[in-house]
């Protein structure tokens, strides 16, 4: 059964403050859990995870990663703007994008990121936009269906991202003919996995890949990126992953593929989001509403710009009622935010503990992918981000939007006459 990391005892308290809906992240839980990864890579003498920005884009929670020793992945300009305020710039930021402007490649130099190319073409964009760096990446999609024994883990070859083989080869190449010095490689071929074998499995391609591209170029890379997509179990019958585990399957292919290849030096990078944050968040919400027509309906005064992933993929997120985790759930609920759009909601024919009015919802495992995906849709104002400290105290890390916020980029809006 999925706990809360906050008593009703401690949200009684804090909603006296700030009222719900809010998003609050437990940052005790966060700074364990960046150690525990490290300590899992930490056979490897480069090792370095860069968090995924897009994940939870708070200034905040990046300074907290940043004390663990992580760096940052971006993907857009306000994601490179957001680390360099934190700062976090040069070789602690990998920039990966694609169908990238101009401006973010010049920006992304300006900072000495790490740029990771997610096409031929781009060589020669980033060439005329800025010039070629020193050190530079590439992103491989071997295409196909990726998939772990007999179960499919995601379709690479339906995916934006990444070269083929061929192109990638071709890549360093030209790379190389323009000045580059140091090459890595980085890869995405599955999303929120929840198995120990993603990233062992993943890491074979891409190092037997690191070979051919010894072989056919003389280039031997310096960091190969696995990128994201060790996932979490969002449904409470699921076991997490292991990154102990996780590590020493990593380990175990390093040794048997690059270290007789001479390529012993490479350092392996991560690019985790999802793993490092979803559990160590929580969507606080209160019941408002109840209705009793074709099915039984808690509304509750969050809603899916809050909490988009349940509308938009289906996804389940688990609920506690707080106060009620030792009441038996006998109770079949939708719960449902106030949107007018009939996937607005939280759960469907979800098994609860008796809701009453103004009783409190902790809905679990939002701590990444959450707030950040939120808009505002129906005029609705995106919440509070709240941390909870590890010494139990409560700091705002982002105010509630206002209907001042929301307003302020229409022009000539204040002075619109009725």
């Amino acid at each position: 059964m999925k706990k809360t990391f906050v008593t009703k005892e401690q949200i009684d308290e804090i909603v006296k403050t700030y009222p719900t809906p809010f998003h609050i992240y437990d940052e005790k839980g966060i700074r364990e859990n960046a150690r525990r990864l490290k300590e899992a890579f930490s056979w490897n003498k480069g090792y370095k995870e860069f968090f995924a920005v897009k994940a939870t884009p708070n200034p905040t929670i990046l300074k907290v990663l940043k004390e663990e020793g992580c760096g940052t992945d971006c993907s857009s300009l306000t994601e490179l703007m957001m680390s360099e305020k934190c700062g976090i710039t040069g070789r602690e930021i990998m920039f990966s994008s694609n169908d990238t402007p101009a401006e973010e490649f010049e920006l992304a130099a300006r900072l000495g990121a790490t740029i990771n190319l997610d096409d031929f073409t781009h060589i020669e964009f980033l060439k005329k936009t800025c010039g070629i760096p020193k050190r530079i990446s590439c992103r491989f999609n071997p295409g196909g269906v990726f998939s772990l024994g007999t179960d499919i883990m995601d379709n690479p070859g339906d995916a934006k991202y990444g070269m083929t083989k061929p192109q990638i080869i071709e890549a360093y190449k030209k790379l190389k003919e323009y000045g580059a010095e140091e090459f890595g490689m980085h890869a995405f071929l599955a999303s929120n996995t929840v198995t120990n074998e993603y990233y062992p499995t993943l890491a074979k391609i891409l190092f037997e890949v690191a070979v051919e591209i010894k072989e056919a170029t003389g280039i031997s890379l310096s960091f190969i990126n696995l990128s994201g997509g060790i996932g979490i179990p969002y449904t409470p019958d699921k076991e997490p992953n292991d990154i102990k585990v996780i590590g020493e399957g990593v380990k175990k292919v390093f040794e048997e593929v690059l270290v007789p290849a001479g390529l012993s030096d490479v350092s392996i990078y991560t690019e985790l989001g999802r793993y490092m944050l979803a559990p160590y968040g929580h969507l606080i919400t209160k019941a408002i509403h109840e209705k009793h027509t074709h099915k039984e309906y808690i509304g509750v005064d969050a809603c899916a710009v809050n909490l988009m992933r349940p509308a938009m993929y289906g996804a389940y997120h688990h609920i506690t009622v707080l106060g009620k985790e030792d009441k038996p759930c006998d109770h079949k609920y939708d719960v449902t935010g106030s949107l007018c759009e009939n996937n607005d909601k939280f759960a469907i024919d979800r098994m609860l503990p008796e809701i009453e009015m103004g009783d409190i919802l902790a809905i679990h495992d939002t701590g990444a992918h959450g707030f950040a995906m939120g808009y505002n849709y129906n005029g609705k104002l995106k919440s509070a981000e709240l941390l909870l400290r590890e010494d139990g105290s409560v700091l705002q890390i982002r105010r509630a939007e206002t209907p001042e916020d929301y307003f302020a980029t229409l022009e000539g809006f204040w002075d619109l006459k009725v």
